[in-house]
């Protein structure tokens, strides 16, 4: 589903096919959606393996739950740090000018992996942790709002949630790459994570700079949307405060990203620690080194296990993205919004009653109802707001500081009470979510709600 400045249409209005990805000016911008979209796998998949990196430190380091979430926040840090800086620049560099600024700065971070492989301190691998995240703080503050303006507003929804797609494939392999590097064990069954660790990320800085050099030569048209209060509006430059739709997503996205960072950090302690008893005939052929014997001869699952299991999750968080983008094509975004945040929260609720395998399953769930969250509620946010657009995206990506703090203290509640009571966090920050859902139409005071048939756009 996606917006327009124009009262909407009936819902048996044959959409115009090539209005996707066309612009009003009649340009064909297919292949500039398909690069930036490898920007959003670029930073799942770095997102991926952030995501599996805290037990590494837990076990390197033995630190607690509460004190490895200091990865999260260094890694939201640069997120919040940057927001602002990233917004303004794109405004002056232009929306190729800021991707490449983003390419080069997280290939400078991932390049200080290999140093502070050598450094060996925890503050030195948060650093490094932190520099990418200032990077990828301009690719999403430009590649997101850039995604909605690449065709007809009223698929704008549907094409940042394609585009974010190829952000859930990135995650998928994130975490498969973790496991390699971050809990490999030798011959031996001794740990070698610690100097290993700097491997895919001086991998990905390769990769980045050769990606930069492609978009310096890429046409990236400066496109801007309309400004659908302009008409209303007595001053022109109103301030973006005074949209309450706009507002309310600040926080929302908080909330969001507060949930999504806690779940995805604390995914291997729970799968380790939570899971019932496992039958010992699956510690067999090329799944042998997921599991590992603990206490009374318990089959549990070893980290590295957990860290592959992540995979599946991931798996399951692009297949929301992609159910999701359909949904979005016959249903107001709002609604399958406040839907999915609803469904979320009933899905911790399981998890915090510690109810077996059935609790199990709805930690996957999760991740299948969170897939469409974060690109929805950016959507949403920054609808009709025109060349505010970039501005408002830097508060949008400035509020992902949610994942800096709230996994701090998901961690605090895990290291007391355990793991699954600590999903009580994201069970409220979920709820917040599905009240900006079931809001968004009274406060963005527009009706321009456009119904798709997906089917006639593809």
């Amino acid at each position: 589903m996606s917006h327009s400045p124009a009262p909407a249409p009936a819902a048996s209005a044959s959409p115009d096919r090539a209005a996707l990805f066309h612009t009003a000016d009649g340009q064909n911008v297919v292949v500039t959606f398909i690069l930036i979209s490898s920007l959003f796998l670029l930073w799942g998949f770095l997102n991926g393996m952030i995501d599996v990196m805290d037990k590494h430190f837990q076990q390197e380091l033995h630190l607690s739950l509460a004190q490895s979430a200091w990865v999260q926040f260094a890694h939201y840090l640069g997120y919040f740090l940057m927001a602002l800086p990233a917004g303004w620049l794109a405004l002056r560099l232009g929306y190729k000018g800021g991707i490449i600024a983003g390419l080069l700065m997280v290939a400078a971070g991932g390049l200080w992996f290999i140093p502070a492989t050598q450094i060996a301190q925890f503050w030195a691998f948060l650093l490094g942790v932190c520099f990418i995240a200032a990077g990828l703080t301009f690719l999403e503050t430009i590649a997101n709002p850039y995604a909605t303006v690449l065709g007809a507003p009223r698929y704008a929804a549907m094409r940042i949630n394609l585009a974010q797609s190829c952000n859930g494939i990135g995650w998928i392999f994130g975490p498969i790459a973790g496991g390699m590097f971050f809990y490999g064990k030798d011959a031996n069954g001794i740990s070698h994570g610690s100097q290993t660790l700097w491997i895919p990320y001086a991998a990905v800085a390769v990769i980045v700079l050769v990606l930069a050099v492609v978009f310096y030569f890429a046409r990236i048209p400066d496109l801007k949307a309309p400004d659908v209060y302009a008409d209303d509006e007595s001053q022109p430059n109103r301030s973006l405060w005074h949209h309450p739709h706009f507002v309310f997503a600040v926080a929302a996205q908080f909330f969001y990203v507060a949930a999504q960072a806690g779940i995805f950090s604390f995914f291997i302690n729970y799968m380790t620690s939570e899971t019932p008893p496992i039958p010992a005939e699956w510690q067999t052929g090329v799944l042998a080194g997921w599991f590992e014997i603990k206490g009374a001869g318990a089959v549990v699952l070893s980290d590295q296990g957990a860290a592959y299991l992540a995979s599946l999750g991931f798996f399951c968080f692009l297949a929301g993205r992609f159910i999701g983008s359909l949904l979005l094509g016959v249903f107001p975004a709002h609604r399958v919004l406040a839907l999915y945040g609803v469904l979320n929260a009933a899905a911790c609720l399981l998890v915090v009653l510690k109810l077996g395998w059935l609790s199990v399953v709805c930690v996957f769930a999760g991740y299948f109802f969170m897939s469409i969250m974060f690109p929805t509620i950016f959507a949403l946010g920054i609808h009709g707001l025109g060349t505010r657009a970039k501005h408002a995206s830097s508060f949008i990506v400035m509020a992902i500081m949610g994942g800096a703090v709230l996994p701090k203290f998901m961690g605090a509640v895990g290291d007391r009470y355990g793991v699954a009571r600590s999903f009580l966090v994201p069970l409220a920050c979920f709820l917040i979510v599905a009240l900006y859902g079931f809001s968004w139409r009274r406060l963005s005071r527009t009706g321009a709600v456009t119904s798709v048939k997906l089917s006639k756009v593809h």
